[in-house]
């Protein structure tokens, strides 16, 4: 699988550097932002058509398919509902420290709006954070699908793996049905994924002979600010639940961990790195009964990573077209993105998809994704390392707590 992955990273990088030169060539000809516009942009809307229509299958087939293999927590008992707690109070800490320290960023400075006509966009009127939770819940089947209203898709995704579930041997076919649309979806999807290239160099082509070489120090800009909030998420939240609920050393966590983070980094797939992350989990004192149920449903459903990556992108995006971003809105993208984190699969590339979904959310143009699509490997290779990172603290304090609950007991 990173086999094929590897080289597309490659024609994606190769593609912006593509783009990058044909904008810059571009700016010397008289009218050549007009003619990027009118001849280059066009492939790239191709590109963007194909990855919005693949969202809303993708997310409603994911999710659903998701929950119906949650079946297994009602053999695990308390595992289980401690696990999926865990993972969405992080996922959804990770969305907001990634707003607030681009938010920080913005205000410092290093995510100013680009004066470019390509650019230009003009925000919808805000709306108050319960109008937003009221929003999330559809009032209609089809609407939401045909729309890609994104939270309502999650709930309904949500309710259709549930009722699958309650239906029992009635509800077998249906299930049936998801995994197979599900995996179809996950085929299509690799294959407009396989044309990132081209779309990138396209949609980057047009910014660039528009805004210069200037856009590059954005690029550098975003991607350490999306590091920034890696690390410090490593560090206080992995830190401290390993330390308090695990009664484990930071110190002796991470350095167990060292050999799963390489790896994850080096491949960037979190379903790739899962025998590493299991072993490594085990010998830090995790349960073999525990790993092998929360890490691959960690590899499923715990993408921290990718929402500090979402939350990041997202302000990036919002402000390179001159939107400020409301309350409500850090709220839908801080839902949005916890609970799209079930639908995000576990190999190099799908968090494009995501942040799609985010942008869509709140009403942000997804051409801004040609912005970071280039480096999106970069951006992977960080937010697989904290997914993966996550998944094994969760195995290490569901165990102790376990442990400490079998001791109870016999006492």
């Amino acid at each position: 699988m990173n086999k094929k992955k590897l080289p597309l990273a490659f024609w994606i990088f190769v593609g912006l550097v593509a783009g990058i030169a044909a904008g810059l060539a571009l700016m010397s000809v008289p009218d050549g932002a007009a003619i990027a516009n009118a001849y280059i942009k066009p492939w790239g809307d191709i590109f963007l058509n194909l990855l919005k229509f693949v969202v809303v299958p993708i997310v409603l087939f994911s999710i659903a398919s998701g929950v119906i293999s949650m079946k297994d927590i009602s053999k695990v008992g308390s595992v289980g509902g401690k696990t999926v707690v865990y993972y969405m109070c992080t996922t959804a800490f990770a969305v907001m420290l990634a707003l607030i320290i681009a938010s920080v960023a913005k205000g410092a400075g290093l995510f100013p709006p680009l004066e470019t006509s390509e650019l230009q966009y003009t925000p919808p009127e805000g709306q108050s954070i319960m109008t937003t939770i009221v929003n999330i819940f559809p009032s209609n089947a089809v609407q939401p699908l045909a729309n890609a209203t994104m939270l309502q898709v999650i709930v309904i995704s949500l309710f259709l793996g549930f009722g699958i579930l309650l239906a029992g041997d009635k509800g077998r076919l249906a299930g049936d049905v998801v995994e197979s649309f599900n995996e179809v979806f996950m085929r299509v999807m690799d294959l407009i994924i396989k044309l990132s290239p081209i779309g990138v160099a396209c949609l980057i082509c047009p910014v660039v002979a528009e805004n210069g070489p200037k856009i590059l120090t954005y690029l550098i800009s975003v991607l350490a600010i999306a590091y920034v909030g890696y690390v410090l998420h490593m560090l206080l939240v992995y830190s401290a639940t390993v330390s308090a609920l695990g009664e484990i050393s930071p110190l002796r966590f991470f350095r167990g961990m060292a050999p799963a983070m390489m790896m994850g980094f080096s491949s960037a797939s979190s379903v790739g790195t899962l025998p590493m992350n299991m072993e490594c989990a085990e010998k830090l004192g995790a349960r073999r009964e525990v790993t092998s149920f929360v890490l691959p449903l960690g590899a499923t459903i715990n993408m921290d990573g990718t929402a500090i990556y979402q939350g990041v992108c997202a302000i990036f995006i919002a402000s390179a077209y001159g939107i400020d971003l409301t309350l409500g809105q850090m709220a839908t993208i801080v839902l949005t993105a916890t609970l799209a984190s079930i639908g995000t699969a576990g190999v190099p590339g799908a968090g494009m998809v995501m942040l799609a979904m985010v942008l869509q959310s709140v009403n942000v143009p997804v051409e801004g994704i040609a912005l970071v699509a280039g480096i999106d490997r970069i951006f992977d290779m960080g937010r697989t390392t904290v997914n993966i990172t996550g998944d094994a603290a969760c195995a290490v304090i569901i165990s102790h707590l376990e442990d400490k609950k079998d001791a109870r007991k016999k006492a």
